[in-house]
């Protein structure tokens, strides 16, 4: 196991009843802006608890975050902010809008010329606004980490930052909030939350085997919750259990001490930035690529979640990956999300393009540094 440092001062108030909460945790005499997308949080009734505890707080309403939020949406917020002088934000919604409010806290006290230096350029985030968070939709994890991932509309560019400074102070989990989803957000949590897994286990082996059972206890989780979840909406239960998984997939502590990936992630933000194709999907469709062309990398790591996600112990080395792949592959279809490019009408030009920003940006990553421009265009042609 590698050293590591280990700190997440999340405050997490979890079940059903909470939202109502929100008003003890705020800052006494804040003015809040309230950030959220469509009109969803206004059907489901969350719009109206949020509301209804903060009524003797100062607040600022901004609606209109997209589900892959963008930068051009943001910097509108931005000035919201300035203008109003709001110094504290609360994010209502699922994982967009809270990595949109996060960029907006750290947007909002930038001193450079350009916030979108923050996501291309890797500029320093030296202060950001204080946020909190009622999470809608469980998915990205977004709730308990200072991570976030925004568009550029203008150029197709889907880029990510992380900073200490924009992680929430606390953030509202009602498993209630699940009831209300359609089934394609469902099954792109279920998703979404299984890939962040992944990347942090789907590596190679370090002996830290402790950070292995965690992400395979979450893994196994989404495995027999998520249909549950899809099979009925009320069943309190699973949304609980679906919920916490996806804020246990990324909140830090399985990716301690050992080596991650997150290959799939970079290039399904391509996926998204060129064809708006959800965040989830996106990760759905790239992940067996990437275990098929990197089946020599991750070969142990890939037998071991062979054997303890699926129960596949026979067979040659080849034959179990390949058996695995197809698991997992059968898995995301069984939720109803689609696993090859021409599913989602993406034509084999969009791989040039792909591979050619690659190639551009000299970028090699994964964890062990080596998939380049070439790789990324295996991985894509996998998926045709």
């Amino acid at each position: 196991m590698y050293n590591f440092e280990y700190k997440n001062p999340v405050k997490i108030i979890f079940g059903k009843g909470t939202i109502p909460s929100v008003a003890n945790e705020v800052p006494k005499g804040a003015k809040i802006l309230m950030t959220y997308g469509g009109g969803s949080i206004k059907r489901t009734g969350v719009y109206d608890q949020v509301k209804n505890a903060l009524k003797d707080c100062e607040l600022v309403e901004f609606s209109g975050i997209e589900p892959n939020p963008h930068y051009e949406t943001c910097m509108k917020a931005v000035e919201v902010v300035k203008a109003e002088n709001i110094d504290f934000l609360l994010a209502v919604g699922g994982g967009s809008v809270l990595d949109a409010t996060k960029f907006i806290a750290a947007a909002a006290l930038y001193e450079g010329d350009d916030p979108w230096d923050i996501l291309a350029k890797g500029a320093q985030v030296k202060e950001a606004l204080p946020l909190a968070d009622v999470l809608t939709l469980p998915a990205t994890g977004s709730e308990m980490n200072g991570n976030s991932v925004i568009t550029k509309a203008a150029t197709q560019e889907k880029k990510a930052f992380g900073s200490p400074l924009v992680m929430p102070q606390f953030s509202i989990l009602d498993p209630e909030c699940v009831f209300t989803l359609p089934d394609k957000q469902v099954a792109n949590g279920v998703v979404d939350a299984f890939v962040h897994v992944m990347e942090q286990y789907l590596t190679f082996n370090v002996n830290a085997p402790l950070q292995d059972r965690l992400a395979e206890g979450i893994l196994l989780t989404l495995v027999e919750e998520g249909p549950k979840v899809l099979a009925d909406r009320k069943d309190y239960t699973a949304a609980a259990n679906f919920m916490w998984s996806a804020t246990m997939a990324l909140n830090g502590l399985i990716a301690v001490g050992v080596p991650q990936d997150w290959g799939t992630h970079l290039i399904g933000h391509e996926l998204t930035a060129f064809h708006g194709i959800d965040h989830g999907r996106t990760l759905a469709i790239v992940l067996p690529g990437m275990m098929n062309l990197k089946r020599e990398n991750k070969k142990d790591k890939l037998l071991q979640f062979g054997e303890r996600i699926w129960g596949i112990s026979d067979g040659t080395t080849d034959e179990r990956i390949d058996a695995t792949i197809a698991k997992t592959v059968e898995f995301f279809e069984s939720l109803g999300v689609p696993t090859t490019l021409p599913e989602y009408d993406v034509p084999a030009s969009t791989i040039d393009r792909i591979t050619l920003r690659f190639k551009e940006s000299g970028m090699k990553f994964g964890e062990k540094g080596d998939i380049d421009y070439q790789g990324v265009e295996a991985i894509l042609k996998d998926r045709l």
